[in-house]
């Protein structure tokens, strides 16, 4: 009796540690590994794959309003309906990109009224484009074309077209509209949408060798840039150089900011380097009794004298460098070639992308025992009509070749006419809309190749904005509307760089699956070996029962 209770209650006992151990494994399995998880899973919130995969296959369409208003005595013979009357003009944008680009002309066609009548009877063109002006109310990307007679004596012999500096031209009619529309195409190409200035736009968009060589030479768009004024003295002790260069930025420089204000932010600084030489050895010219440098040596004039400028280290913006360098008295005067060996006449040049370096010759001492250092007043308007061109160029708002009989006005003070800012607002908000979906295209692939990366919902919420704000740019270029387009491409920029350069998705933050094994098994298996060890010898224990033979009675 004594040994069958103690083999009950060793059975028993043996039935507890069994259900122990499948209690503790249930545990494990159904409340354990859930709880661990989820509390250990990666958040990513959903983001707009479709809609980014996209915006790189979405056509632009460019609308430009355009209208013709004819003046007494011009309007062609052969217009197919009685004014005013609308017309639509579509062609696509030679651009070769992965993007399809096309313009879309919507004219109007209308008769003039009596004060713009009135206007047009002013003695000169520039005369009547300022009358004009004040009586128009044009939104930016818009054109106004005033078509005069034949014999109108507002524009010169041989001048066909004259582009004003506001948004408006003259053009003179024609013999037929088949004239006066090639004369109109001719026309907004050079005014609105030209290609070159849309080939620069997506320059990162189209594949290599299909660029011309200067496609890739204007700034980027950008929030904001800094432009510096440097003034190099390497000869101190010989020359004491004085430049009014808070006067001249006020005078010349801040009216072409205060134009550009519409593209973007601008900070403007200035400085004095003594001591700054230049990374070349100029080249002593005996015949002209002066020192040359060479247009092969010029790109490395720029390295050496960079690392002294110290602007761009700590800038959030690209940074514009204009140096005026006044040579040493042993390398005086000094004087840059081009590369047929001809005198640059401004003794400038301007590095694509980076700004413009102009030498200044100071005359000679009448008197070689004339006392140290010379005292030399730097002309400024000379010097900033120098630098005011290299930052046309810089943007990209230099002047095409124009047929001969095109006579465009000068925009004076303010640097640019209207519609060369409406052609930079063009090229700003297409680069900005291919800008964003490279941005947003990059962030997908990353987000999709490293899957423990965590997505927080205010990223999944500046790439939601960034989408949706490109595409409000796109469907306010095909309405027309270019300052709001402009404005919608700047907010998809900054919503998608901030997206995209948030710490969160910084995938160094993460450690990569063969490094959480490590972390893990140390802590999971000094737990799960016991538990296992228990079914196992539960299912052999199992196993032993089946095959034992049952007893008869």
């Amino acid at each position: 009796m004594a040994a069958a209770a103690a083999a009950a209650a060793d059975e028993a006992e043996r039935s507890r540690g069994r259900r122990a151990a499948l209690c503790f494994a249930a545990i494990a399995v159904l409340l354990g590994l859930p709880l661990w998880w989820r509390t250990t899973e990666t958040y990513r919130a959903a983001l707009p794959y479709a809609g980014i995969a996209a915006l790189g296959r979405l056509p632009l369409q460019l609308s430009v309003p355009i209208s013709v208003v004819f003046a007494p005595g011009s309007v062609p013979a052969d217009l197919p309906r009685q004014l005013p009357y609308r017309d639509v003009r579509e062609e696509p944008v030679p651009v070769v990109s992965r993007s399809d680009v096309a313009a879309r002309y919507e004219e109007l066609y209308r008769g003039t009224t009596a004060r713009e009548a009135a206007a047009l009877g002013a003695a000169t063109a520039r005369e009547a484009d300022a009358a004009l002006h004040a009586l128009q109310d044009a939104s930016p990307g818009s054109l106004t074309v005033y078509v005069v007679p034949e014999s109108s004596p507002l524009l010169p012999q041989g001048t066909d077209v004259y582009v004003g500096k506001h948004r408006s031209a003259l053009l003179r009619a024609g013999q037929g509209l088949a004239a006066l529309r090639a004369r109109l195409q001719q026309l907004t190409r050079v005014m609105a949408l030209p290609a070159t200035s849309i080939a620069a736009a997506l320059a990162d968009r189209v594949p290599d060798g299909q660029l011309g060589p200067d496609a890739r030479r204007h700034l980027k768009s950008s929030l904001g840039y800094e432009i510096t004024f440097s003034l190099l003295n390497p000869d101190p002790k010989s020359h004491d150089v004085d430049w009014d260069i808070e006067g001249a930025v006020g005078r010349y420089v801040q009216p072409v900011l205060d134009k550009l204000s519409a593209v973007a932010n601008f900070s403007v600084d200035s400085q004095i380097l003594y001591y700054a030489v230049l990374g070349v050895t100029p080249r002593f010219d005996k015949e002209s009794s002066s020192f040359l440098l060479s247009a092969h040596s010029l790109p490395h004039v720029i390295n050496p004298v960079e690392a002294r400028l110290g602007s761009s280290a700590a800038s959030l913006y690209p940074v514009l460098n204009f140096l005026l360098y006044v040579p040493e008295r042993s390398h005086s005067p000094l004087y840059i070639q081009d590369k047929d060996g001809a005198p640059v006449p401004t003794n400038a040049f301007h590095s694509p992308r980076w700004g413009g370096i102009m030498i200044y010759n100071v005359e000679a001492p009448a008197s070689p025992q004339a006392s140290l250092p010379l005292h030399v007043d730097v002309d400024m308007v000379r010097v900033m009509e120098v630098f005011l061109a290299q930052l046309r160029l810089l943007f990209g708002i230099s002047r095409e070749e124009l047929p001969p009989e095109f006579q465009v006005e000068s925009p004076g003070n303010e640097g640019l006419a209207d519609w060369e800012l409406d052609r930079l607002l063009w090229a700003h908000t297409v680069e900005n809309i291919a800008t964003v979906a490279t941005t947003l295209t990059s962030l997908a692939q990353l987000l999709d190749q490293i899957s423990n990366i965590v997505i927080k919902d205010d990223v999944a919420s500046e790439v939601y904005h960034a989408v949706a704000s490109v595409q409000d740019a796109m469907a306010e270029l095909a309405e027309g509307r270019l300052r709001s387009a402009f404005q919608a491409s700047k907010e998809a920029v900054t919503s998608s760089e901030r997206a995209f350069f948030d710490p969160s998705l910084l995938h160094l933050l993460y450690f990569p699956d063969d490094q959480k094994f490590a972390i893990y098994i140390p802590l999971f298996l000094p737990m799960a070996v016991p538990i296992l060890l228990s079914l196992a010898k539960i299912l052999r224990e199992a196993k032993q029962r089946k095959k034992e033979p049952s007893k008869i009675d």
